[in-house]
């Protein structure tokens, strides 16, 4: 049996290793089945091996080493894909890390671009690469999109096919290339990012795993592109992490902005977030939808208070964003803003609005923001139905916990 020691090292492991090995096996062994069995053997080696042995130095290099050829040893103990055996014979020493891509430097951010080839259709180079790389499960996928997790599951199975009916190489696209790939690429980053700020399951509201990937994906992708929108992304990553440490109280409750401790915030990251978009509104003809964001971020972060913030130039800045997305989400947060500059009342009025048209029925946020803007006026019987809707919808348990302690204050 492991010992515990052990156990929490490969668990560790796990955790910070396993996806991007994952991308490098799967880029030296071709595919993505042969990727998970080799990342499954080398785990299973691990938990064997290490209590004995001791951890390695490098446990990336030790994993990629010990999936790679015992993947190359299975088949050829099972006599296949014979004729192809000659290739691995050039993957190299056992004990020599995997050579990076020349321009790609990250296996993980390699998989992505693969993962988001235009041979795939929109949606499927999304949920794939987020299963993929961003290790979410289905259902977790299936939640971000509002769609049934069935559905994500058949996209991914069929772009798995279809990488490998018409041989799509896993290899890095040419720079003439990434300009197709990049919204795709972006939007996977901060879908992943999106996830590990508010987790939508587990007794966590937040996985600050994930959050940490996506910026490090985000760095990769701007030192390769350095477009403003890939700034732009960076930025708002940058900004909504620095007030990680304030989201939660002492036992793992929702805090909102408004309450939060802003001296508690990292001034030094939302500095270095405000010259990224600097930088990226400068080079930008005009500002797209990540930097349009990082910049509505960027003014709730420099605000000496919430009492302080600029309404004013929030509200302008979700007019310029809704010219380029007009999603029920954007036009329900400008709604907000409207009531935090204008008044509840005409807060609840521009909320209704956007929630006309059904869209957002099943959005418990709309609900929830509904509610406080009620709860603001004194409407308790009104606040008190939107509430409850909110809690019905809601699945994160530190979400369901603050909508009912909202709840327990009107009926108290």
């Amino acid at each position: 049996m492991p010992s515990h020691a052990s156990r929490t090292a490969i668990d560790e492991a796990y955790r910070r290793e396993g996806r991007r090995v994952l991308a490098t096996l799967i880029r030296l062994l071709g595919g993505f089945d042969a990727a998970e069995e080799g990342l499954h053997e080398a785990f299973a080696a691990a938990a064997a091996q290490w209590p004995r042995d001791g951890i390695p130095a490098n446990p990336y290099a030790w994993l990629v080493s010990t999936g790679r050829f015992r993947t190359i040893n299975r088949w050829r103990h099972q006599a296949r894909l014979t004729a192809a055996l000659p290739q691995f014979a050039a993957l190299g020493d056992a004990t020599e890390e995997p050579a990076m891509p020349q321009d790609i430097h990250d296996d993980e951010l390699r998989l992505i671009f693969t993962c988001c080839h235009p041979a795939l259709v929109p949606d499927a180079r999304v949920a794939l690469t987020l299963r993929e790389v961003g290790g979410l499960t289905t259902e977790e996928i299936a939640r971000a999109y509002l769609v049934p997790a069935p559905t994500i599951a058949q996209r991914i199975v069929r772009a798995k096919a279809k990488i490998q009916r018409e041989a799509i190489d896993y290899e890095v696209p040419g720079r003439a290339e990434l300009p197709a790939r990049t919204e795709s690429v972006l939007r996977v980053i901060y879908l992943v990012f999106n996830e590990g700020y508010l987790a939508t399951s587990g007794p966590d509201l937040s996985r600050p795993d994930l959050c940490l990937e996506a910026i490090r994906l985000g760095r990769l992708t701007a030192d390769l592109l350095g477009t403003s929108e890939v700034l732009g992304l960076l930025a708002l990553m940058l900004l909504h992490q620095t007030r990680f440490a304030t989201r939660m109280d002492a036992s793992g409750d929702l805090v909102l902005l408004e309450d939060q401790e802003r001296s508690r915030w990292d001034h030094a990251q939302i500095a270095e977030a405000a010259a990224l978009i600097g930088k990226a509104w400068a080079s930008a003809g005009r500002p797209g939808p990540y930097v349009l964001q990082a910049a509505l971020a960027a003014v709730h972060a420099q605000a000496p208070s919430f009492a302080e913030t600029d309404w004013t130039r929030i509200v302008s800045l979700y007019d310029l964003l809704g010219d380029i997305d007009g999603s029920p989400v954007v036009r329900l947060n400008r709604a907000v803003a409207i009531g935090m500059r204008d008044g509840s009342s005409a807060g609840i009025m521009a909320i209704d609005a956007v929630m006309a048209d059904g869209s957002l029925e099943g959005y418990h946020l709309a609900h929830a923001a509904r509610a406080d803007l009620q709860r603001r006026l004194g409407l308790a019987d009104a606040a008190r139905t939107s509430y409850e809707r909110a809690l019905q919808l809601a699945s994160q348990p530190a979400e369901r916990r603050f909508l009912q302690s909202r709840l327990d204050q009107l009926k108290a």
